[in-house]
C-alpha cells in the first residue's frame, strides 16, 4: 500500500494524464487519512498485541492460577464461602470455573461498589489470591484500546480512525494496484535503497494485509458507539420475546461489569425475569428443564442453591470452563455463560447462555450460537478471530497482524521524513490536481463510504470543507500543508 511517500514505481505509474490526476488525488486523501490514523493504529496494534498475550498466558481476569490437582474437588458452595469470607461484608456475584484441573477456581465478590476477584484452590479450599477486578495490565490496555480512557469522546475518536481506515485501504490499494501485469512487484518487495526500498516494503506488506485489516476494522467497529451500537448491533440483537418468559428492565449489558464480556448478539437484549409466583416445572422451557433429569428435579425446590445450579449447568452441557452469575434483585436470574470472547472456550460456535428462575430452578432461556442472527454469528466468530481466542495458532496469527500494522505506520513516517523538504516546516502533502477526471465516480464512492460509516463521512466532509474554504484561501496555511 503506497503511503505518504511520493515516489512512484515504474509499473504502477498511471499511463494517462487522467489516471495520473486520479492517482494524485488518491495519494492526497491517503496522506490526510494516514495523518490522523497513524497514532491510533500504532496504539491499537500495541495494546492489542499486549492484551493478546496477557489473555493467553494469564487470563482476562488473571484467573490462570496454577494449583496441584488432587482426586476430589470441594463443593462450589464451600469454595464460595472461602471467597466471601475473604471479603467481609461482600456479596457473591460470579463463579468462574477452572479452565483445567490444574487451575484455581475464581469468584467475583463485590463490596461497597468495588469488585474483588478471589482465587481459591478447588481441592483444599486454600485462599490463593485476592485482587481488585479490572485493575491489571490487561484492563489498562483494554481501556486504552477501546476509548483512550476518555469515555465516549475516546470511543468516537477511535471510531473515526477505524472508519477512515477504510479510506486508507481503498486509496492505498488503488495506488499500489499493479498496472501492466506487474503482480510480482505488487506482492513482493523489490531490492533497493532509501525511499524506494521503504516504499516497496510498505506497499507489499499493505497489499498482503489489506483484506485482514478490513476484517479487523469491521469487527472492531461493531463494538463502537455509532456504527456498532446505534446501527449494526441494534438491528441484530436476539429477539427476547421468543423465550415466552417475563422480561426484565435490565439488558444483558448489565452483566458486562465494565468491559465487553457478553456476546455481541445478546448485549442489547433484555434479561428474563424470575417470578416468585410462577408454578414450578411449567413454562415454555419446561421440556428443556425436565430433560436434565434428577439434577433439575433437585434444583426445582424453592431458592435452589449454588451447588444445585452448578450441578444443573454440568448436567445440561456446560463442561470445562463456564461462568455462573448469581441472581441480583428479586427478579434476578441465575445465568450460565460460555463464550469465546471471554476465553471460556476456543470455539465460538459453542457459545451458550442459559438463564434459570431463581425461585423454581426452571430454565427460562437457552440461547446458543445457532439461535443468533446471521450478523450475530458473524460477530461471534469475528470477535474470536479479532481477539485471538481460538488457540495458540490465532495468537501467533494476530501477533503477525499487529506487528505488520506497526511496521506500516513506522514505514509511512519514515517515507514522509525522507520526502519532506529539508529545513522547511510543513506537512508536504501531495498537491490536489487542478481538475479531476472521473470526479462523479469519486463522489459516488465517497457517498457510499459516508453512508456505510457515518463517522468517516462526517470527517471527510469536514476535511473537504476545511481544504476548500480555509486552506485554499490562506496562502500561508496552504504553504504549510502543501
Amino acid at each position: 500500500m503506497v503511503s505518504i511517500d511520493g515516489n512512484t514505481v515504474t509499473n504502477r505509474v498511471p499511463d494517462t494524464p487522467e489516471s495520473h490526476k486520479c492517482y494524485k488525488a488518491a495519494w492526497r486523501w491517503h496522506f490526510y487519512a494516514g495523518l490522523y490514523i497513524i497514532p491510533f493504529f500504532l496504539m491499537l496494534a500495541a495494546t492489542g498485541l499486549t492484551m493478546l498475550w496477557l489473555a493467553y498466558l494469564d487470563g482476562r481476569d488473571g484467573e490462570r492460577i496454577a494449583v496441584v490437582p488432587q482426586e476430589q474437588t470441594l463443593a462450589v458452595s464451600a469454595l464460595a464461602d472461602v471467597a466471601v469470607e475473604a471479603v467481609p461484608g461482600g456479596t457473591l456475584k460470579t463463579y468462574l470455573s477452572p479452565h483445567r484441573d490444574d487451575m484455581a477456581a475464581v469468584f467475583r465478590v463485590d463490596r461497597d461498589g468495588a469488585a474483588h476477584m478471589v482465587a481459591v484452590d478447588p481441592y483444599d479450599g486454600t485462599l490463593l489470591q485476592i485482587y481488585p477486578r479490572r485493575s491489571g495490565w490487561y484492563d489498562f490496555m483494554d481501556n486504552l484500546h477501546s476509548s483512550l480512557m476518555l469515555g465516549v469522546t475516546g470511543d468516537r475518536m477511535i471510531e473515526i480512525a477505524a472508519s477512515l481506515g477504510m479510506v486508507l485501504i481503498a486509496t492505498g490499494l488503488y495506488m499500489w494496484w499493479p498496472r501492466g501485469g506487474g503482480w510480482r512487484a505488487a506482492l513482493f518487495p523489490a531490492v533497493g535503497r532509501g525511499r524506494n526500498l521503504w516504499k516497496s516494503l510498505h506497499g507489499a506488506a499493505g497489499f498482503w494485509i489489506s483484506t485482514v485489516l478490513i476484517f479487523f476494522l469491521i469487527s472492531g467497529l461493531a463494538w463502537t458507539g455509532v456504527w456498532g451500537e446505534k446501527i449494526t448491533q441494534a438491528w441484530s440483537q436476539f429477539p427476547a420475546e421468543k423465550w415466552g418468559a417475563p422480561l426484565s428492565d435490565m439488558t444483558h449489558a448489565s452483566l458486562n461489569g465494565g468491559r465487553k464480556e457478553v456476546p455481541w448478539a445478546l448485549e442489547l437484549t433484555p434479561m428474563p425475569a424470575s417470578d416468585a409466583h410462577a408454578e414450578h416445572g411449567g413454562g415454555s422451557q419446561g421440556a428443556a428443564t425436565a430433560a436434565a433429569g434428577a439434577v433439575t428435579d433437585a434444583a426445582a425446590a424453592l431458592n435452589p442453591t449454588l451447588d444445585q445450579m452448578d450441578a444443573l449447568a454440568r448436567e445440561i452441557g456446560f463442561d470445562g470452563r463456564y461462568q455462573l452469575s448469581t441472581p441480583q434483585g428479586e427478579t434476578g436470574v441465575w445465568t450460565f455463560a460460555r463464550d469465546s470472547m471471554s476465553n471460556d472456550s476456543p470455539d465460538p460456535t459453542a457459545d451458550r447462555t442459559v438463564h434459570v428462575d431463581r425461585y423454581s430452578g426452571q430454565v427460562l432461556a437457552d440461547v446458543r450460537f445457532a439461535d443468533y442472527s446471521l450478523a450475530g454469528k458473524a460477530m461471534a466468530v469475528g470477535i474470536a478471530l479479532h481477539m485471538g481466542t481460538l488457540g495458540l495458532w490465532s495468537v501467533l496469527a494476530n501477533t503477525l497482524v499487529c506487528l505488520t500494522v506497526i511496521f506500516l505506520c513506522v514505514s509511512a513516517i519514515v517515507m514522509w521524513w525522507m520526502r519532506r523538504p529539508a529545513g522547511v516546516m510543513r506537512l508536504a502533502a501531495p498537491p490536489m490536481p487542478s481538475s479531476m477526471p472521473l470526479w462523479k465516480g469519486a463522489v459516488l464512492v465517497g457517498l457510499l463510504v459516508s453512508l456505510a460509516f457515518p463517522m468517516a463521512g462526517i470527517t471527510l466532509l469536514a476535511l473537504m470543507a476545511l481544504d476548500l474554504l480555509v486552506i485554499s484561501r490562506l496562502p500561508g496555511l496552504q504553504r504549510l500543508v502543501s
